[in-house]
């Protein structure tokens, strides 16, 4: 599954959070998607440069930001979680308890409650918002791939509530550099974990890929920088009419490939610049909130 020197090679296997469904239960299809096809760069709204895309558990909502813009995240039951990266504007974070600028890559995580977003520059922002939300989960280009829940995604059961009570809190990455000895920099909130992994320069090595299967959560790939090939094959059922053809589909940035359980897959940097995904998973992985050191942020958020 692993090379030797993949920090994911010392995983404990990682077990459902929930019990499996029928064996014979089918495999949702993988979803791809090129954001700016869903909300182009040049719209003359932020809403027109906000494209809006869920799996089972999270919402993401990608802006193309402009200096001014007001991004309303409503008002939430659950946290809202802010991706910036490197691209990112400056914004400032608004809440009943004041004001909160960013001025830099991190994750912001936003108390539930009222809050919105004012942006001080151009560039991508990234906001996760659990899919219960029916103000956001309704907007989603592909609501109707959720329908019905996906029975072998377990559902969201908020972890903990975060230590030292609700506040909003930033983790820049700036704080924290990269470990070859830990699997990318990762954050967690109640609802979602972020690994921001490290960039790339120029293509992966086709002889050193990591094909591997999750049993019971979907994995979120947002690329950010750069080209890639998400490899995903679906295991065959007892239902031959079910079965799929591998898949290699190839996405700029920025875009998304949700990746539904248990199928095989893994991504390949393709472009001969800089490539960089970000990985979301909603609830928070297990697995690696056992690793110690893993998740920086695990002082605030504690484990079930």
């Amino acid at each position: 599954m692993y090379a030797k020197d993949d920090p994911r090679s010392s995983l404990v296997s990682a077990t459902a959070t929930a019990p499996l469904p029928d064996a014979g239960t089918a495999i949702a299809a993988a979803q791809y998607f090129d954001l700016p096809a869903l909300a182009p760069r040049d719209g003359a709204s932020s809403d027109a440069r906000t494209a809006v895309v869920r799996a089972q558990n999270v919402v993401l909502v990608h802006t193309e930001a402009h200096t001014g813009d007001r991004l309303d995240n409503g008002t939430l039951d659950g946290e809202c979680a802010v991706v910036a990266t490197d691209d990112s504007p400056a914004f400032s974070v608004h809440t009943d308890d004041g004001e909160t600028r960013i001025d830099e890559a991190g994750l912001v995580v936003v108390v539930p409650g009222a809050s919105r977003i004012t942006v001080h520059g151009d560039g991508p922002l990234v906001r996760l918002i659990e899919a219960g939300e029916p103000a956001w989960r309704e907007r989603a280009a592909n609501a109707v791939a959720y329908a019905q829940d996906h029975p072998r995604v377990a559902p969201l059961r908020r972890w903990p509530e975060p230590a030292g009570g609700r506040a909003v809190r930033f983790y820049p990455l700036s704080a924290v550099p990269d470990d070859p000895q830990r699997f990318g920099r990762i954050f967690r909130t109640r609802s979602f974990m972020v690994n921001f992994l490290p960039p790339q320069d120029g293509p992966r090595d086709p002889t050193r890929l990591s094909p591997h299967t999750h049993d019971d959560f979907e994995q979120l790939s947002l690329a950010v920088r750069g080209t890639y090939v998400h490899h995903i094959r679906t295991p065959w059922l007892g239902d031959s009419t079910g079965w799929r053809d591998d898949e290699h589909v190839r996405l700029g940035s920025p875009s998304l490939a949700i990746i539904p359980p248990p199928t095989v897959h893994t991504s390949a940097a393709e472009d001969p610049g800089v490539n960089q995904l970000i990985d979301i998973f909603s609830p928070p992985r297990a697995d690696f909130s056992a690793k110690p050191g893993w998740v920086l942020n695990s002082d605030d958020y504690p484990m079930p």
